[in-house]
């Protein structure tokens, strides 16, 4: 229980601002409850004086009353159960909401280590759980506790001594209910993170489908589906019969108290003190009596089942961002684009040693700083730092002299572009792909964009042009035409401070030279930082930086370095081999 109570008080608050619906609607539970107990007593009076006595002029009094008793607990029991629809589904959207703000603001180690499907299922499968517990739960109690009052004290009225006698089976319900639940928890668990995997599954082998089919993996990506589908199969079989044996034991215990009460009461009759009427309407309120109490103790199992799903969400939450805005960010300015970094030092959440050390470098307007070295330097890692996706561990990043803490990410990275390793697509049409560097750019400032980026003439012999949908992985594009659509993006957002990373990793010689003259025209007058194994635009740099290990090893330009013969020497020598004319003895430079 101390589970459901953490996971109840964690996401209560949530309902604040439709609490007033849920007074509404415990009201009309009520009155559904009152207008169903008065409904059995008009029976019951229907039976004693209009059947008993066979008199028609008995009948249509409590027949009428009967009649207006059901219409008005038909039309409050649809207003409330309409209102409580609504009211859940709320819940749901406000709490899908939330945990979807909060994981956007995670930091990228967070999703390397949790399986994207995953993901998918605690935003959607758990979310709707969690529902089940705070909304329809409280009202699912509430329901079954007015009726079980309300027809317990009707019972009572009718024939008190009978009623207890009858009433000391009912918390044989709560008892098996209580017996059930660690059961059916463990079992949900199981399901839960079944379908996660399994989701986790089918989205990687349709993300990676070319690797499968070149590989020959289909035979094994089934077997990887069929292990997780099975562990799912598993666990849903052990809840399902877990429920089932409560639900069938309950019928059992229902079916004795309903004997017990017909046998004492055609003992009553027998001795003249219950009429017939009174035995059925005392029946009927047991009838009624026991699927609350019932009611009780399976909504006891289907929280503690939801809290399988409070933990899986529970763990998101309790994921700290690994940045956060500045209590009192400094106000907005016109950005130069004067980029410092002072003795910074960095170890990502986990790891046991630094992945940069002591790193100092200054880039200004105008400025190209190309950084480069062996594979796992820890190059990537300062874009991730200029974009402050992380802090520095050791040491400042500055923009214009202001450390990045202290002013907001949103004015950051409006002042901050980053074009990624990865060529990052959106589900929409390409000119939308483009707005999204700007939102609300001016259809032609999107073309002027894609004109610098070389890319206009490509999209314009597309047959829908610019409004052609592509989507992640799409074929309709090649790699090199996907990254001139990244780079107009950028151009479109005109940040004064430009972070490159690996501009052309993926791309073929070919694909990766039309990619240079559009590079070129997005750095021209912006401070750029570009990370980089591609050497091609090295010539062209203001400074070049040379990471091993962490640390700063070399820095200069480029006929600097290539004289010193270190790190940088070693690493341009095939760029250099690749660029000398057939039968020289020299780089073309």
């Amino acid at each position: 229980m101390r589970e459901v109570r953490e996971a109840f008080a964690r996401f209560w608050p949530l309902t604040r601002g439709d609490r007033t619906w849920l007074v509404l609607i415990t009201g009309c539970v009520v009155l559904a409850a009152l207008a169903e107990t008065a409904s059995i007593l008009l029976f019951a009076d229907l039976t004693d004086h209009a059947l008993g006595a066979g008199s028609v002029s008995a009948f249509w009094g409590p027949a009428g009353a009967w009649l207006g008793v059901a219409v008005l607990g038909a039309l409050v029991g649809y207003l409330g159960n309409s209102l409580a629809v609504w009211t859940a589904e709320r819940f749901v959207l406000r709490l899908r909401a939330a945990v979807f703000r909060h994981v956007q603001e995670l930091p990228p180690h967070f999703f390397r280590r949790h399986r994207r499907g995953d993901l998918v299922e605690r935003l959607t499968g758990d979310v709707e759980a969690i529902e089940r517990m705070v909304v329809s739960g409280v009202v699912g109690t509430v329901s079954a506790a007015f009726s079980a009052l309300f027809y317990a004290a009707a019972a009572l009225w009718l024939r008190w001594d009978l009623a207890l006698v009858t009433f000391v089976l009912a918390p044989l319900f709560l008892v098996a209910a209580r017996r059930f639940s660690g059961r059916i928890k463990a079992a949900s668990q199981e399901e839960r993170a079944a379908d996660g995997a399994i989701t986790s599954v089918v989205e990687e082998a349709l993300g990676n489908v070319v690797l499968t089919q070149a590989y020959n993996r289909r035979r094994a990506e089934e077997r990887r589906l069929d292990r997780e589908a099975r562990a799912w199969m598993r666990a849903s079989v052990r809840g399902a019969r877990a429920s089932e044996k409560y639900e069938q034991l309950v019928e059992v215990l229902e079916t004795l108290c309903v004997l017990a009460v017909i046998g004492l009461g055609a003992w009553e009759i027998s001795q003249g003190r219950m009429s017939l009427g009174q035995l059925l309407a005392f029946a009927a309120f047991l009838g009624y009596l026991y699927p609350p109490v019932r009611a009780l103790g399976q909504l006891g199992l289907t929280v503690t089942a939801a809290t399988a799903g409070a933990e899986r969400l529970q763990e998101i939450l309790d994921a700290e961002p690994a940045v956060r805005d500045p209590a009192e960010p400094v106000r907005a300015w016109p950005v130069g684009g004067w980029v410092g970094l002072h003795r910074v030092s960095f170890r990502y959440p986990g790891d046991e040693r630094d992945c940069l050390r002591d790193v100092t470098f200054t880039a200004g307007p105008g400025e190209l700083v190309i950084v480069t070295g062996p594979s796992g330097a820890g190059k990537s890692t300062l874009s991730k730092l200029l974009t402050r996706f992380y802090d520095p561990t050791d040491g400042v990043i500055r923009l214009d002299g202001v450390p990045l803490g202290d002013m907001s990410l949103e004015f950051l990275r409006e002042n901050v572009t980053l074009l990624p390793q990865e060529t990052l697509v959106l589900h929409g049409t390409i000119r939308e792909n483009i707005a999204c560097g700007r939102p609300g750019a001016s259809v032609a400032a999107i073309e002027q964009a894609a004109v610098d980026a070389f890319a206009h003439d490509f999209i314009s012999a597309l047959p829908d042009g610019y409004d052609t949908e592509i989507a992640p992985g799409t074929a309709t594009l090649s790699g090199g035409q996907l990254q001139r659509i990244a780079i107009a993006r950028a151009m479109l957002r005109a940040a004064p401070v430009l972070v490159l990373d690996e501009p052309t990793a993926g791309l073929d010689s070919v694909a990766a030279r039309r990619v240079v003259g559009p590079l070129r025209r997005l750095m021209a007058g912006r401070t750029t930082v570009m990370i980089t194994h591609d050497l091609s635009l090295a010539p062209d740099a203001d400074r070049i930086l040379v990471v091993d290990g962490g640390r700063l090893v070399e820095s200069g330009t480029h006929e600097e370095l290539i004289a010193h013969g270190g790190t940088y020497a070693r690493l341009a020598a095939p760029d250099l081999a690749a660029a000398a004319p057939v039968g020289g003895s020299g780089p073309c430079r």
